[in-house]
């Protein structure tokens, strides 16, 4: 019993999703007796298009958890169909057993809204009723945890992750992320990353409030959010920066790798009918996350291209970059850059 209250309390003491996850499986697999493997997988991707993400996943007394990478691209994860049980635990919302050389016990893992993925357990003995009773008491306290973090990362009415929460993931997400380094720079100040960052806002959002008012102006964001993570891949992470503005980070292979999901985004917004609303169009920067930027480096260039896009028509995605070689915007050296020569 004082295994389980301390493996309970370093799990509520995590606030990382991903440390989360992986000290929810070393909890079961130190808890339990006479475990294989045990594992947590996520449904990921669009209706039609789902794989399994896998979150979390202990073999034996390997040290360390090992996991699909945040940034995995969906064809490369397995369909929901290559994992028959798991998949029966996660439309039946029910505990599913399958008995071969050894036994696996799969458990719906859900939040406060729906069921989001499963655990699998690996024994080689059926895990009995008490123990099936304990893992299940234990998923309630991670889906409450999970909620209790969703309360403080999330923006309440759209559900995307808030302001408060992107310098910590952008960091996260860019530590140690150089891809192509600039010759010009001899691969280390000015080398790419890979990310990229966009800031996105809604023309005329103020019209909208005020012919409309206030309640459809929020159904035109809720919309926006939905429309957004759809037009998407499953990893890219959004933001909602508070008003009518939003911040996407994604990971791309260039500049124009990224205008196209950039020009999806604003072509998917355009041609959707908002009801009540009607015809609703976005304006949006982005550029690339340089090795070494702080989130605020970043965000002030893709800022730079999103108000040009206002300020030259509305309705358009804009590249920084694109623009500094035009000549339409300057290119400010960053703080703390000092040139030698």
């Amino acid at each position: 019993m004082t295994e389980l209250v301390d493996r309970l309390a370093e799990l509520t003491g995590q606030r990382d999703r991903d440390v989360l996850d992986a000290t929810l499986v070393e909890a079961f697999r130190d808890i339990l007796v006479d475990i294989e493997a045990v594992s947590i997988h996520r449904r990921v991707g669009e209706p039609g298009q789902e794989r399994w993400l896998t979150r979390a996943r202990l073999v034996g007394r390997d040290p360390v958890a090992q996991a699909d990478t945040a940034w995995s691209e969906l064809e490369d994860l397995p369909l929901l169909d290559d994992h028959p049980a798991w998949l029966a635990a996660l439309q039946g919302e029910r505990l599913v057993e399958v008995r071969g050389a050894t036994h696996l016990t799969v458990f719906p893992v859900s939040t406060d809204r729906e069921v989001v993925g499963v655990l699998e357990i690996e024994t080689h003995q059926a895990l009995d009723a008490t123990r099936q009773r304990m893992v299940t008491s234990i998923l309630r306290i991670y889906r409450n945890f999970q909620g209790l973090l969703d309360y403080s990362e999330r923006d309440t009415l759209t559900g995307l992750l808030n302001r408060k929460t992107f310098d910590e993931s952008f960091l996260k997400a860019t530590a140690g992320s150089v891809m192509a380094p600039d010759d010009r720079v001899d691969g280390r100040r000015g080398a790419s990353t890979g990310y990229w960052i966009g800031v996105i806002d809604i023309d005329h959002f103020k019209r909208v409030n005020d012919t409309c008012g206030h309640l459809i102006g929020d159904e035109v964001l809720l919309l926006l959010a939905r429309l957004m993570r759809g037009s998407l891949r499953f990893h890219d992470r959004i933001y909602r920066f508070g008003g009518e503005e939003f911040v996407v980070l994604l990971r791309c292979k260039d500049d124009d790798s990224a205008a196209l999901a950039f020009e999806r985004l604003r072509s998917n917004a355009e041609r959707y009918a908002f009801p009540q609303a009607g015809r609703i169009t976005v304006s949006i920067g982005f550029a690339e996350v340089k090795a070494g930027d702080t989130p605020g480096a970043a965000f002030e260039r893709a800022d730079k291209a999103v108000y040009h896009a206002k300020a030259h028509g509305r309705n358009q995605a804009q590249s920084h970059a694109l623009l500094v070689a035009r000549g339409e915007l300057e290119d400010a050296p960053r703080v703390g850059d000092i040139e030698l020569f």
